[in-house]
C-alpha cells in the first residue's frame, strides 16, 4: 500500500478541518521545500471559547520524518524543537534527554500530526504498529511522551488507539493520507 509521491506538491496543498465538538477551525498548507516539505498551520478556538490562536509549521523530510518545529500562540507563548541524529534539541541547542523514542509529534488539536506516522511507515492491511509521539498539549506547551497504536484497516483508513485504552477512532485519509474525517473530533471542510 502506498500513498501519492510528494512530488505532485510542487504546489502548495491548503486543507481547512473543523473540531466536530466545538467548531474550532484550522487551516494548513503543505507545501515541499528544498529540505523536504514544511506543514503551516493556524488554529482558531470556537466562537464563544476562550479566545485563542495557535500558528505552527512542522518540517519533515520527503517520508514524513519531523525534522523539527515550531509552536507560538497569539499570547506570545512559542516553543521550538529540532530532531537530528535521532534526538530533541530545543531552540537553545540543548539536549532534551528522554525524547529518543519519538519519532512523531502530536499537536494537541489538530487532526493533520496523524498523518506524520501514517506516511513515515510503510503498511500493509490489518498491519499495527505501536509507537511514541512527543505529544504538546496547548494548556503549558511541555512536551511528553504520548503512547500510540495505529492500526491500518484498509488503504485509506486506520484505527488510532490511546496505548492506556482512553481513546480510539477510525480515521479515514486521502491519496496523501491527510486526515479526510476523524470521528468525534474533527471533519475536513
Amino acid at each position: 500500500m502506498s500513498f501519492r509521491d510528494v512530488a505532485h506538491l510542487a504546489e502548495p496543498r491548503s486543507l481547512r478541518w473543523r473540531s466536530v465538538e466545538d467548531g474550532a477551525v484550522e487551516h494548513l498548507t503543505l507545501r515541499r521545500v528544498p529540505a523536504g516539505l514544511r506543514a503551516e498551520s493556524v488554529l482558531v478556538d470556537a466562537p464563544g471559547a476562550e479566545p485563542r490562536g495557535i500558528a505552527y509549521a512542522v518540517d519533515c523530510d520527503e517520508d514524513f520524518a519531523v525534522t523539527g518545529f515550531t509552536l507560538t500562540t497569539t499570547e506570545g507563548r512559542r516553543l521550538a524543537l529540532e530532531r537530528r541524529e535521532g534526538e530533541w534539541f530545543g531552540s537553545d541547542g540543548q539536549r532534551l534527554p528522554g525524547y529518543e523514542s519519538c519519532h512523531d509529534i502530536d499537536v494537541a488539536g489538530s487532526p493533520f500530526t496523524n498523518t506524520l506516522p501514517i506516511r513515515r511507515l510503510s503498511w500493509s492491511p490489518g498491519q499495527s504498529r505501536s509507537i511514541a509521539t512527543l505529544y504538546v498539549p496547548f494548556t503549558d506547551f511541555l512536551p511528553r511522551i504520548d503512547r500510540q497504536i495505529y492500526t491500518c484497516l484498509e488503504p485509506r483508513l486506520f484505527r488510532y488507539q490511546a496505548a492506556d485504552g482512553s481513546f480510539e477512532a477510525e480515521i479515514a485519509v486521502d491519496d496523501d493520507g491527510l486526515v479526510t474525517d476523524y470521528p468525534s473530533l474533527f471533519a475536513r471542510i
